[in-house]
C-alpha cells in the first residue's frame, strides 16, 4: 500500500523538516514543492493503519509541521471501464 502525504510547515521551516521526514522508515521519497503545501511524501507500508501511524506518530510530531493531508493511492482497474468487444 502506498500513500502520498501533503505537508504544510511553518514559514521558513522546510529545510529543517525535510531531512527529518526523509529519515523515517516508511518514506520512499520526500520533496519540497510550491503551492499550498510545502512538502510531498510517498509512504509505503503493508497496511493503511501502518501509514496512519507513521503520519501521526512520525510526521505530525516533527517540529515545524503544521498540517498534513494523507492521500492513499487507489489503483483503478481501467480495463473494467472500457467497453468489451463482442
Amino acid at each position: 500500500m502506498e500513500s502520498y502525504v501533503l505537508i504544510q510547515t511553518e514559514i521558513g521551516e522546510v529545510s529543517k523538516v525535510l531531512p527529518a521526514i526523509r529519515s523515517l522508515p516508511m518514506v520512499v521519497r520526500a520533496d519540497d514543492v510550491t503551492g499550498p503545501y510545502d512538502i510531498i511524501v510517498l509512504l509505503r507500508a503493508e497496511t493503511l493503519s501502518e501509514i496512519g501511524s507513521q503520519v501521526v506518530e512520525g510526521i505530525q510530531v516533527i517540529e515545524g509541521v503544521t498540517r498534513t493531508l494523507t492521500c492513499p493511492v487507489g489503483h483503478l482497474q481501467l480495463d473494467m471501464l472500457l467497453p468489451h468487444s463482442p
